[in-house]
């Protein structure tokens, strides 16, 4: 690392800017090794900008001459411009301009965030070395405030300067909650997310993952995942049949019903990668009485919506849809499955980008869900989940929307040896696949998530368990988000954690199933046990 690193290196900084020792991150009670970093080819350094640290995002295109690095720096002007026009920002202009004007440098967000942290407290990552570059870039050279660079600082703007600062907006998991602890309210994670926004709408980079594979391929095919509504119903279908037969109970899981109360929005990942989640819901649901159905409304079986952390443009194309989807059914109330994303994107965002007459009404799963089982329309036997059991609270969920309570009275009623993390609710840190990092594969991004971004979890959880690690006792991971789920999951598999711990790890509506006295016994399936038990016979 750098010693003595200034703001004014992403301006002056030949190649690289700082590099992680790994040596400095902490270490976890549980066996969570560091990954080396996997180093930048000769090509990607020729032509793409590798300059800020071990990690690269956006493969932004390295200026091969002075006319394209003018070009680079101009368009990157522009867009700061109409970032801070009402015209072009009325969605979040006046937070943004809050957090531009008041902050008071005392650095209370390094101390809140994880990625700082677990980087070893390297500098760069203070979620206020970011915002400062962009301030002092803001007043110097679009606020143009008389003596703007005596007395905020200078900040010499280049396209090493661009080019860093929008590395450095996917250095941030958009939890919030340096915001949650800035005694004045200043948002840095709302100002990572304005930069990439301002990367997309005016300079067209981005994560491919987010917008090519992401927001595009869903309004191309439905789904980010590519699922065609065929191809969706014909895997529910599947689904339905395979845990009518591991559950024991007939589940039908109903499309397009006309007039009913509910329509469900899932994560479509959910349908490839946890098809237990979907069961579970379907069960539940069917179970408790409900009248509800989904959609095969292109767009509205996915309630993913990647925008959300890069584009407004494209967050309320898709929130549009899913919006409309719910008008034609005439549904009364949209529900968002367990996914965190989607519970932002659609409620507290839309809010702001859909017009009110295209609005429908939107509720949690977890409010659903916790009205179902308080209600005592479910046989429940809590003795079913007679293992430990912490939950994680996903960032959008608990932290921006303050939903806290509801998952907890369903797990006070169905597990008697839940115990909390340290640093729950709204206190929560980021799983470290919050913004879309769950989703990346592009260059070393595993390595960014394993070593940094879901250490800070990994302590979590490790600490929740502490009286029980090892692979003695069975272990559950509650944690009803699917790219929380994503980030967990590969954290548990790169460490062999299944196994020297026996943890399992999923969702609330699966402890639910579990917990249901019709269904058959061991919904949860807890891999560390039955490889035992393999080996074993």
């Amino acid at each position: 690392m750098k010693d003595n690193l200034q703001l004014t290196d992403v301006s002056t900084a030949e190649g690289q800017m700082v590099s992680i020792d790994l040596k400095d991150i902490p270490e976890l009670p549980v066996d969570m090794a560091t990954m080396p970093w996997k180093p930048f080819t000769e090509e990607q350094k020729a032509e793409t900008a590798c300059i800020l640290d071990d990690v690269c995002v956006l493969n932004i295109p390295k200026p091969k001459n002075k006319e394209e690095e003018e070009e680079l720096v101009n368009k990157f002007l522009n867009g700061m411009r109409k970032l801070f026009s009402k015209e072009n920002n009325w969605t979040f202009l006046p937070m943004l301009e809050t957090s531009m004007d008041y902050c008071a440098q005392c650095n209370s967000c390094s101390e809140a965030c994880h990625l700082y942290e677990m980087s070893g407290k390297n500098e760069m990552y203070r979620p206020n070395f970011r915002s400062e570059i962009f301030r002092r870039i803001y007043k110097q050279y679009v606020k143009k405030e008389p003596l703007a660079k005596w007395r905020y600082g200078d900040m010499h703007l280049n396209w090493k300067t661009v080019a860093r600062l929008g590395e450095l907006a996917y250095r941030c998991n958009l939890c919030r909650r340096c915001a949650q602890v800035c005694p004045i309210g200043v948002d840095n994670g709302l100002l990572a997310r304005e930069i990439r926004k301002l990367f997309s709408q005016e300079l067209g980079i981005y994560p491919k993952e987010l917008h090519e594979k992401g927001t595009m391929n869903q309004m191309k095919c439905g789904s980010s995942t590519g699922m065609t509504p065929e191809v969706v119903k014909d895997n529910v279908e599947f689904i339905d049949e395979d845990y009518t037969e591991i559950t024991g109970v007939g589940i039908h899981t109903p499309f397009d019903v006309k007039g009913a109360d509910i329509m469900l929005l899932h994560n479509a990942g959910e349908i490839m990668a946890w098809p237990e989640n979907i069961a579970a819901f379907s069960l539940i649901f069917q179970e408790a009485g409900l009248s509800w159905t989904l959609s095969s409304h292109a767009m509205a079986y996915d309630g993913v919506n990647y925008g959300v952390f890069y584009d407004d443009a494209q967050t309320a194309r898709i929130a549009l849809q899913h919006m409309m989807a719910a008008k034609e059914l005439g549904v009364k109330k949209i529900v968002i499955g367990e996914c965190g994303h989607a519970h932002k994107a659609l409620t507290v965002i839309a809010d702001r980008v859909i017009p009110y007459e295209y609005q429908v009404p939107r509720e949690s799963c977890y409010v659903t869900l916790r009205d179902i089982v308080m209600s005592g329309r479910l046989k429940l036997d809590p003795a079913r989940n007679d293992f430990p059991v912490t939950l994680h609270d996903p960032c959008n969920i608990v932290r921006l929307m303050g939903i806290v309570e509801p998952q907890r009275e369903i797990l006070r009623k169905i597990a008697p040896k839940f115990r909390e993390m340290p640093c729950h609710g709204v206190d929560n840190y980021c799983c470290g696949g919050g913004s879309g990092f769950a989703i990346m594969t592009r260059n070393n991004i595993e390595q960014w998530r394993g070593n940094i971004s879901g250490r800070k979890k990994m302590w979590q959880i490790s600490e929740a368990f502490k009286d029980c690690l090892g692979p003695e006792t069975k272990k559950y991971i509650c944690a009803p988000c699917s790219n929380c789920k994503g980030q967990i999951r590969e954290i548990l598999e790169h460490n062999d954690l299944y196994t020297k711990n026996n943890f399992a790890y999923g969702g609330l509506v699966e402890l639910i199933v579990n917990a249901m006295t019709n269904v058959n016994p061991g919904y949860i399936k807890f891999e560390g046990a039955e490889e035992e038990a393999e080996a074993e016979a």
